[in-house]
């Protein structure tokens, strides 16, 4: 019968898992690495190497009525997109709401998780955690939700790029960036057009000479405001439109393509990308065509190679003098406390059933929360995540065989790789799914 639970991180997918235990009548202990809960929310002034980092400019993607928990709205007087410190306030209301603050061991980092030697009678997990300079603890609990997050791991392929190592600047990962401090009268160079990548080439275009904005696939650019004014991700949400999606997914796209043209042709703004509107998720920015038409940000193709100073793009168009490079080149993921076993991959994600549960395992007793990227916030997603792990937990929902979870995995991955190379596009390291950075919305 499982009763202890250890639940790996206190980001947003950490609390709501708590949470989930606490509804289920579990017994949740908390591990939190760092001195605050938060997770990704926590601005750091300084990055933290190993966790999460965010700019000092960020404001939320989605709306605060669609990312909420489903039991806990956001105080009416916070704004439909918030800036990461009203989120940062959000989760700290709803860790207190539901006293979840006294399950949370802060400054405590998890080195293992390994299963019992009985545990394919058990399914428990040996857990050694460590506390400040050297306490090292081993624990037994009977169930273990991973919910670290998958922005830890800067990706950053300095090897694809010919010449760099001949570059004269300043280059570093987005995951450093903070403001745009220290970039006036710069020209600087923003590589890869995630949300990141736009955000921090917007940013910097305020106080810079010339920023200029590289992407190999394009992007299709839609903004946080929606008709009437309301928050975007409100409008054509319905279920009728989610069953149009699934029936007309061509002409659906073609709609959407067609709406978001009207509000600036992609072609003309250098943007428009080869794939499909529902292909990759789409870059969330009020503030990018704006900077474009005003000549502050020029959008560029894909980097041929480095010359000194000088950049020369696969158009054979160059430019000089470039005195800082950002690459916002996605992340990595990594959970080096897992046993091998269950980091094995399936395509570039980790092998799970419905991205929670690895399929192999005797007793379906460690899960994954949080590790998803979907056209949306994460939030309700990890919620529902942690609700449906708990109920297996409990024996109150029961997974199908590991063959049909497999199968499925295996279906799913399929259909994935299928979309991405439809678009013709598809790179690991821009991929929203493995590598790609999409936390604005998460």
């Amino acid at each position: 019968m499982v009763q202890r639970v250890v639940v790996i991180g206190a980001g947003p997918s950490g609390l709501t898992s708590i949470k989930a235990c606490l509804d289920e009548g579990l017994q949740p202990t908390c591990f939190e690495s760092s001195h605050d809960i938060g997770g990704l929310w926590r601005f750091k002034e300084k990055p933290e190497p190993g966790r999460a980092n965010i700019y000092q400019s960020v404001v939320i993607n989605s709306s605060k009525e669609m990312m909420s928990f489903s039991d806990f709205p956001p105080p009416a007087q916070l704004p439909n997109n918030m800036h990461h410190s009203q989120v940062l306030l959000y989760l700290r209301l709803y860790a207190q709401a539901f006293k979840l603050l006294q399950h949370i061991h802060l400054q405590t980092t998890v080195l293992s998780v390994k299963p019992t030697p009985d545990f394919a009678v058990t399914g428990q997990w040996e857990v050694e955690t460590e506390r400040g300079q050297g306490q090292r603890k081993t624990h037994v609990f009977d169930a273990v939700m991973v919910c670290t997050g998958h922005f830890t791991q800067p990706h950053l392929p300095l090897t694809d790029f010919t010449g760099i190592e001949s570059f004269e600047g300043r280059c570093f990962h987005s995951w450093e960036y903070r403001s745009a401090e220290g970039m006036q009268g710069k020209r600087v160079l923003v590589i890869g057009i995630g949300n990141s990548g736009g955000d921090i080439a917007v940013d910097i275009s305020r106080v810079a000479e010339k920023v200029y904005l590289s992407t190999r696939s394009g992007a299709w650019v839609v903004s946080r405001v929606g008709q009437g004014g309301l928050p975007a991700d409100l409008v054509g949400t319905s279920r009728l439109h989610v069953m149009m999606q699934k029936l007309v997914p061509s002409w659906f796209n073609r709609m959407l393509e067609k709406k978001l043209n009207e509000a600036f042709d992609h072609t003309l703004y250098g943007l428009k990308p080869k794939h499909r509107f529902f292909a990759q998720i789409p870059v969330v920015n009020d503030d990018l065509p704006a900077r474009i038409i005003s000549g502050r940000v020029q959008v560029k193709p894909n980097v041929k190679e480095f010359c000194g100073s000088s950049v020369v793009f696969v158009d054979e168009s160059v430019i000089n003098e470039v005195d800082v490079v950002v690459f916002a080149t996605g992340y990595n993921y990594s959970f080096p406390f897992l046993p091998s076993a269950l980091q094995a991959k399936c395509g570039y994600r980790l092998r799970l059933y419905k991205h929670v549960f690895p399929p192999g395992l005797t007793r379906p007793t460690l899960v994954v929360v949080g590790f998803i990227h979907g056209l949306g916030a994460i939030n309700p997603l990890a919620e529902m995540q942690a609700r449906w792990a708990t109920r297996v937990f409990k024996g109150l929902s029961a997974l199908p065989s590991e063959e049909t979870m497999v199968e499925e995995i295996q279906k799913d991955t399929t259909g994935m790789h299928q979309r991405w190379t439809t678009s013709l596009t598809w790179t690991p390291w821009q991929s929203r799914w493995g590598l790609g950075q999409t936390y604005r919305g998460s």
